[in-house]
Formats: structure tokens, sequence, C-alpha cells
């Protein structure tokens, strides 16, 4: 009889050391650790001290030795170079070999640190594996960030080498990483060795004489190598991975080797629900967390298929993941709600003329899910469809529906309870319990579970001041999320966005996910970006951007209808100061609506950097409807 998700919740809760001690046996280890946690040094916790291990023996060589060489690995598919491939474990485990080997005849070794700047292909995942291999640092950055972005990461990181691609492909255009990448490397104060150039003859590029690599050339002198998995003390880092901070200076959040290890393998079984012959795709990019995790690591530590997709959702067509979700049998589905909103604007056609029997779950998370997309997602797809909250900084899911064990009753609008391990409240701002019903700021009582961030990279004092000091003034040591939650009766959490993403209209505070779970309800609605802008008389006021479904016009009784269902709902109080039908939201390259952007072109300010929008024209389109209303 399988055990309950209280039951388990509850072991990981009061008994953190026996429930991941028992997970650690699952893996691979070189020498077992001395112990399970250490928090003498709270809030950096350790875990798995003493014991050493190695990511990329876990995620290739333990299933190659295990007699399943010859299972698929890595299912590559990309629309826009119109070419697939199928890599076995034996056959990535025999090109990370040569990549490590190349890499060491660079110079690296373990701690060194490598950018790895690339678009979705097999070789990404080839180049992250092999730096674990040898004990160096990846730091991974979105093939789409601007030379400037990129040399920051350089310089923070101090990588000794950049792997790159002569372009990635979007929407049928190249994306020239290579002449990014040696901008980056002209503007960076740190001097980097050396950059591994693979051509994949998208885009010609200058090689640099003494610096620059070709990937082929390197990998067929290491052809003959084999280079042991080195092993790594459990608490050493992994990778580092940027992620926005207030301050506009990017974070470099530090993952360790064991614990993340562990986390990962767990939340494949318990979480996600399986099993040896699943095929799991996550239709993330590798430059995110989520790619990290269950692109790269959580599938191979696991044993199973991972997707890697080059594209977008609806290009060459709208069908397209589902034909590819049918061709390779996938049964375990990780997306956006920033996706499936795109996917709604077409018709259910799209979705129904592929086979997805073997589809059995869908994961979507990145963002607040409304309660109209996630409809929608069940009623199309009529798969069970799980919201789950995580961050950059946790490294997988906080708040979830445990679909490896007895799953609990869905809600339309919650990702359930608490994850294992991740003992979570919502307080006041002083720390203390909020009453169901009430909102508050989500926080973790330490010791924050396996898995989660370690540290700032080079920067203790700023990872204690961003996560660990917002309560300290009242005495209390708690893990600030910085985002908005509420708790019901039954222990569901709801998010409500960001605590910077609050609208203060006379003292009124509503969340943006408030306005635009209500405005999403309406039948004509695609998508929706609520922000709060400046007001001389009420200090702030809501600004509402619509996308419309495809062949919905827009009309005064269209605004009416909008604007009568905030008010009926929050109240009139929430009666947008603005309200504008767009083409387009403004988003990053990930999905994301660039707020910034659009409380900027309201308020007439500079919109700052803008290296990660996805499509420049959507902000001149922005423009232009604030300007049609002025006039």
């Amino acid at each position: 009889m399988k055990l309950t998700y209280e039951e388990v919740y509850r072991r990981s809760i009061a008994d953190p050391e026996g429930f991941w001690g028992e997970e650690a046996e699952r893996l691979h280890w070189f020498r077992k650790p001395e112990q399970i946690l250490d928090a003498s040094q709270a809030p950096f916790f350790r875990w798995f001290p003493g014991g050493e291990t190695n990511l990329c023996y876990n995620a290739v060589d333990r299933h190659v030795l295990g007699g399943r060489g010859d299972k698929p690995a890595i299912l590559w598919e990309s629309p826009e170079a119109g070419r697939s491939a199928v890599l076995t474990f034996r056959e990535v485990l025999r090109e990370v070999n040569h990549f490590a080997a190349v890499l060491q005849n660079l110079g690296v070794r373990k701690g060194d640190r490598v950018l790895v700047y690339m678009p979705m292909v097999p070789e990404a995942l080839i180049a992250v594996l092999a730096c674990v291999r040898i004990g160096a640092v990846h730091s991974v950055v979105f093939a789409g960030f601007s030379g400037e972005a990129l040399a920051h990461r350089i310089e923070d990181s101090g990588a000794r080498v950049v792997v790159t691609a002569d372009a990635g492909l979007r929407k049928g255009k190249p994306v020239e990483l290579k002449k990014i990448a040696d901008r980056a490397v002209e503007l960076a104060s740190t001097r980097v060795e050396h950059v591994v150039v693979l051509d994949r003859g998208i885009s010609p590029w200058a090689a640099v004489p003494g610096r620059d690599v070709r990937w082929d050339e390197a990998m067929a002198a290491a052809k003959d190598a084999e280079v042991p998995a080195v092993p790594v003390e459990s608490t050493e880092p992994s990778y580092i991975l940027y992620t926005s901070g207030t301050t506009g200076k990017p974070k470099g959040v530090v993952r360790d080797t064991g614990g993340y290890m562990v986390a990962l393998h767990t939340s494949l079984r318990l979480i996600y629900g399986c099993g040896p012959e699943d095929v799991f795709w996550s239709t993330s990019d590798i430059g995110w967390v989520v790619g990290h995790s269950y692109i790269i690591y959580g599938p191979l530590l696991y044993g199973i298929p991972t997707v890697v997709y080059e594209g977008t959702p609806d290009s060459p067509h709208p069908g397209i993941w589902w034909e590819v979700a049918a061709k390779h049998g996938v049964t375990v589905l990780f997306s956006a709600p920033t996706a499936m909103r795109m996917l709604r604007k077409y018709p259910p056609s799209w979705v129904e003329r592929y086979d997805l029997a073997k589809l059995r779950h869908v994961f979507l998370a990145g963002e607040p899910l409304d309660e109209p997309t996630y409809q929608w997602a069940v009623e199309t797809l009529k798969k069970p469809v799980v919201d789950h909250y995580w961050q950059t900084e946790s490294g997988w899911p906080m708040i979830t529906n445990h679909m490896g064990l007895p799953p609990l009753p869905f809600k339309p609008g919650s990702p359930t309870k608490a994850a294992i391990g991740w003992r979570l409240e919502v307080v006041d701002e002083k720390g203390d319990p909020r009453p169901a019903g009430e909102r508050g700021y989500l926080v973790a009582h330490p010791p924050l579970p396996p898995g989660a961030l370690q540290t700032l990279w080079r920067d203790d004092e700023r990872y204690v001041a961003s996560y660990w000091n917002y309560f300290a003034k009242y005495g209390k040591r708690l893990y600030f999320s910085g985002d908005y939650a509420i708790r019901d009766e039954d222990g569901y959490f709801r998010l409500l966005g960001r605590a910077d993403e609050v609208i203060n209209v006379a003292g009124h505070r509503m969340g943006t996910r408030e306005v635009e779970e209500v405005v999403s309800a309406h039948p004509a609605v695609a998508e929706v970006s609520a922000i709060g802008v400046e007001d001389e008389i009420k200090g702030e006021a809501i600004a509402v951007f619509v996308v419309l479904k495809k062949g919905v016009e827009e009309t005064e009784k269209l605004h009416g209808e909008i604007v009568g269902l905030i008010r009926e709902n929050i109240g009139p109080i929430a009666t947008p100061k603005v309200l504008r039908v767009v083409p387009r939201l403004p988003k990053t390259r990930s999905g994301k609506v660039m707020r910034r952007v659009l409380k900027a072109l309201c308020e007439g300010k500079a919109m700052g950097d803008l290296s990660t929008i996805e499509d420049g024209a959507s902000v001149d389109e922005v423009r232009a409807a604030l300007e049609e209303l002025a006039h």
C-alpha cells in the first residue's frame, strides 16, 4: 500500500536526516557522507558533507554500467533546423568523455569555471556534463542575453573558457551567438583563455587565433580519450546560475553537488511520478533553472530520456509540441502558463490531431497559473494538469501535488501543498503566522532541504541579506521567498505574485495576479498583464494590457465588460486607469512579461536594458496603443 502525501511529508519535516539519508542511498557515492546535514553555520546548510560523488557519473556512467547503455538518453528535435537526433546513454558517455578531455587539454581543472552560451542542441548538454565530470563549475547563460550581460557573468564567475556556437535559430532567424560571445569577451575585464565554437553551418564567423577552438576539431583530437569522473565533495559547487536581483546586479546562485543530485532524483519519483519507462519533456531552455534541473540533470539521473527542443510552441505550426510529444511517446510534460496561454489562442483541433495517449501528466510552473488557462489545459489536453511553484533559488519544486504518491484533490489556482522537505508558512511583516485565508509573505523555515541554493557566488553577505534578514529585526530567521501567498484552511497555497508586484491604490493593496485572473476569465481574453502606475491623486493606479484571442475584435462594449468584471470581482477601487488592447505583450525570450517595460511606457520613463526582450516590435505596439489613448 502506497504511503500518503501526509505521511511522507511529515517524515521529511520531522526527521529530515533520516528521510534524505535513505534517498541518498539510491545513488552512487565514491565515499559515503560523514553526516547527512550540517546546520552548524546556518543559514549555510551543508547536505551530505564528507561524501564524494559526481553528477555526471550518476547521470550517465551509472546507467551504462547497469546495462542500460543502449537506452535513449537525449531526444533532440529542432523544427528550426529541420533536424532531429537520438543519443543513447552509451553515446552520451562517449561524447562527454571526449569533451571532458577537450576541456582538460585547454587547461580546465577541478573548481575552474566554464561559461556555456549555447542553443538548444545536444552538444550543450554534453558540455555541461563534461564540466561536472572533471569537477569544473559551469555557468550556463541563456542563448539570447546581450554581450554586456554575458560580459558581467564572465567577470563575476571568473570563467576561463566559454563554450558557444556560431548561432542558434529563433523562428527561422539566426541568433549569432559567436559574435555576441566575442563582444562579451572584449568587454569583460576577466581574461577568457579559450572560446570553443560549435559550427552548425548557420552563420559565418571569424576565429580569433590562439584563443578560439573549433568543437569538431578538438573532439576529433580527443576521440580516444577516457576521462574518469572526478570524485567531488558533496558540498562543492556544481554550477552558478545568475538570476535577477533588486539592485539590478544579477545574483550568482550557487548549487552544491550531492544535495542537488539527491533532491532531483527524489523529485522525479515522488513529485513527477516517473518510472523507468517514462519519457520526460521540459519545454524550457537550459539557460534557466528548469532547464538545469529537468532537461539535463533530473531525467538523466533517473535514467529516462529527456527531450531537448529548439524552437517555439507555435512554429512551424501551432501543433508542433503535440506532434513532438506524440512522436516520442512523452509521458510527462513540463511547461509554463505563458506557453499554454499562447497555445490557447488556437483551435483545439491542433491538439486533437495527435495521439497523446501516452501523455500522463502536464506540469506547469514559472508564474502564477490563472484558472481560465488551467481549465483550458485540462479540457483540451484531457490530462491532469499540475500547477507547481518553485524558484531559481530552490532548484526544484517548493509547492506541488505529488503525482508519485496518491495525489491530493486539485484546486484550480493553487499549486497544492508544500513539497517534501519544505516547511512553508504565510507570515505578516513581522514574521508571525497569518490566519488561514489572509495574505502574507511566503517563507520557509530552516533548514532548507537538499538542492536549495547554498549561497551567492563570492557574496555570502548578499545571500544572508537577500534571503534571511527580512525578519531579523523581529528576531526571526526565515527564508524570504519574495512572494505573496494565501494558505487556506486545508493547507493549500495560492500564490499572489511578487511582493514587489503589488499595486497600492489609495491605501488599498492588491496583487497584480488578482486583477489578471479576473480579466483572464473573460472569454475574449488570451493574455493579460496588470501593473501599477503613478497617479497624482491615488499615488498608484492600475494599468491593464490585454491580448485578445484570434478573430475577436476590440469594441467599446468589450472594454466595458472587462472593466465591469474588475469592478464586480474586486471592487470599484480596482477600476483601471488604463485599459489597452495590444497585439502582443513585451516578453523575455523565456516567455515572462516585462512589467517594468509596460510601466516605463505608461510613465514616460527610460525602459532600461532590453537585451532579453523576445521582439522589440512589441514595445512599439504598446507605445502606439498608449499614444492612441492620449489622443
